[in-house]
């Protein structure tokens, strides 16, 4: 399917190439049908996220007043689904939903997520966290391969798990941002195995015991990095560039996490925009010698 090129996109590709994230560089090199509409797909995420960490609205805007404004995109989800009442601001939005079938429920499961963090700042155990992760990010991951297109069921398992691994990735780099915000998202179970308490975690205390419970921690995502990875098909590979992308960039991520000796409290990891930009066209070359293959 095709997006109907009589709509704007020029807001939404906006609000992604102004993030300048990885999500800008996995992009970049996709059809213009497709770049588009993930861009609408990235700036609903983006407005989602936004409202519940208050970048764009009031910074001390209250928990009910955040979960009104969520309430407000749930209904104006009902009325794009309708057909009924859809907002000028919505339409790339709405036009990328019908021409690409994108399931309603996906976006609510995402909203939900999101509204988790206005209600939740801790996870007893891996187990509620994985849920957790599920709704902010695999969700995306299987809204994503909805619009790339996919022949094997097994890709949505694929996309699950890359977004447990890119979450999970997320969680460790922001270890300090969100413990300043009152969130800890290490699971409480493992912080009691490697017997590292929250007071150390809000004392940013780096000890021997916080090393072991992060190299258990990044084990954890590499596991769900090559869970991902096994269940994408050869075929399907060349479809997928764009998740593809996304997996390198955050497992470099992880890697300089991991190489910098779990340094987190001192030093906010990231990817260098030209390596960034050096992954993307790596593998954007990769998918054209597949698509040749298959």
């Amino acid at each position: 399917m095709s997006v109907n090129f009589a709509t704007d996109f020029s807001n939404v590709s906006h609000v992604t190439k102004q993030s300048k994230t990885s999500f800008y560089y996995s992009f970049s090199f996709l059809p213009k049908q497709e770049r588009n509409a993930l861009y609408a797909v990235y700036a609903f995420c983006r407005e989602i996220d936004d409202i519940v960490d208050s970048l764009s609205y009031p910074l001390y805007e209250s928990i009910p007043k955040k979960r009104e404004r969520l309430m407000v995109w749930r209904n104006d989800l009902a009325n794009i689904y309708a057909n009924s009442n859809t907002k000028k601001s919505l339409i790339p939005l709405a036009t990328v939903i019908k021409q690409f079938d994108l399931p309603k429920q996906y976006f609510l499961t995402l909203i939900d997520g999101c509204e988790r963090d206005l209600l939740q700042q801790r996870y007893e155990t891996f187990g509620e966290l994985k849920e957790y992760c599920f709704s902010v990010a695999s969700i995306v991951g299987l809204l994503c391969i909805e619009i790339f297109g996919y022949r094997h069921e097994d890709t949505k398992e694929y996309a699950i798990n890359l977004g447990y691994a890119l979450q999970l990735t997320n969680i460790l780099r922001d270890i300090k941002s969100d413990k300043d915000r009152g969130y800890i998202y290490l699971p409480q179970e493992d912080l009691e195995r490697f017997n590292y308490s929250e007071e150390d975690l809000f004392a940013e205390r780096y000890t021997p015991n916080f090393v072991e419970l992060m190299e258990f921690e990044a084990r954890r995502a590499r596991e769900y990095y090559s869970k991902a990875r096994a269940a994408l098909r050869p075929d399907e590979r060349s479809t997928m560039v764009t998740a593809e992308i996304m997996d390198r960039i955050y497992f470099r991520l992880l890697e300089k996490i991991e190489l910098n000796n779990f340094h987190v409290f001192s030093k906010r990891m990231s990817v260098t925009t030209a390596h960034k930009f050096l992954i993307a066209l790596k593998h954007w070359v990769s998918s054209k010698v597949l698509s040749r293959k298959y």
